[in-house]
C-alpha cells in the first residue's frame, strides 16, 4: 500500500512540475497572440481595414517581384469626396470610404495588395493578365459608381477615377514608377467614368515624392500627396 502511495506521489509531483513548466509557455503564447493582433492593427487603417502605406508597399513589391508582367498597379481617387463631407457630414464620408474599401477587396481578392494611401486615395496591386485588363478595370469602375445607402436610409451617389499601369507596358517592375504612371493615367481620365491604362509616356510625367507633379498636395516638397 505504501509503495502505491509513493508511486502516486511521484506521479503527482511530475504532473505538478509539468504543469508549472507549461505556465510560462502558455503565458508567452497568449502574449505572442496579443502582440500579433496589436501589430496587425498598426498595419491596417482603422476605418477601412485596408493596409496602411508601409504594409501595402511591402506586399505590393512582393507581388510585383513574383508575378511581373501579369500584375497591374491601380490607383483610385474618389470623385467629389469633399462635397459628400460638406453636404452630408463626415459619417457619410466615412461610409463612402468604407464602401470603396469593401468594393476594392471584393474586386481584387484576398491575394492582392490593397492600401489606403491617405484621405480618399487608394492603391491596389493585383494579378491581371493582358487579355482581361480592360474588362476587369471597367468592372471596377462600375462597382465604384454604385450608390452607397447609409444606415439612416439616405443614398449617396459616388464615383471614382481609376488609372492603372503594368510592367510590360511601362517596362519596369518598380512600384514607385508604376504608381506614378498609374497616377498620371488616372488624371488623364479624371471624372470620365472610364479607367485609363497607362502608356509609356505616362511614366515620364514629372513627379514629386513619386506622385504626379501638380496634383493637390505636391506643391510642397516632402509632403506626400
Amino acid at each position: 500500500m505504501s509503495s502505491l502511495l509513493r508511486v502516486q506521489g511521484q506521479i503527482g509531483q511530475r504532473t505538478l512540475l509539468l504543469t508549472t513548466a507549461a505556465l510560462p509557455l502558455t503565458g508567452w503564447a497568449v502574449h505572442a497572440v496579443a502582440l500579433h493582433k496589436q501589430l496587425a492593427k498598426t498595419r491596417r487603417d482603422p476605418l477601412t481595414g485596408l493596409l496602411r502605406r508601409d504594409a501595402y508597399t511591402a506586399r505590393a513589391r512582393r507581388l510585383l517581384a513574383r508575378h511581373g508582367d501579369d500584375t497591374a498597379v491601380v490607383m483610385i481617387d474618389a470623385d467629389h469626396f469633399k462635397a459628400v463631407n460638406d453636404t452630408m457630414g463626415h459619417l457619410a464620408g466615412d461610409a463612402v470610404l468604407a464602401s470603396i474599401a469593401a468594393r476594392l477587396t471584393a474586386w481584387a481578392g484576398p491575394r492582392a495588395a490593397i492600401g489606403r494611401l491617405g484621405g480618399d486615395e487608394f492603391a491596389v496591386v493585383v494579378q491581371l493578365t493582358a487579355a482581361t485588363r480592360e474588362q476587369r478595370l471597367e468592372q471596377l469602375v462600375r462597382m465604384l459608381h454604385t450608390p452607397v445607402v447609409l444606415d439612416d436610409g439616405r443614398t449617396v451617389d459616388v464615383a471614382a477615377s481609376v488609372g492603372a499601369a503594368t510592367p510590360d507596358v511601362i517596362g519596369v517592375r518598380d512600384l514607385a514608377q508604376l504608381q506614378r504612371a498609374a497616377d498620371a493615367a488616372l488624371y488623364d481620365g479624371k471624372h470620365s467614368g472610364h479607367a485609363v491604362l497607362a502608356a509609356a509616356q505616362h511614366a515620364t510625367v514629372p513627379s514629386i515624392n513619386g506622385r504626379r507633379s501638380g496634383r493637390p498636395g505636391t506643391a510642397v516638397w516632402g509632403r506626400a500627396a
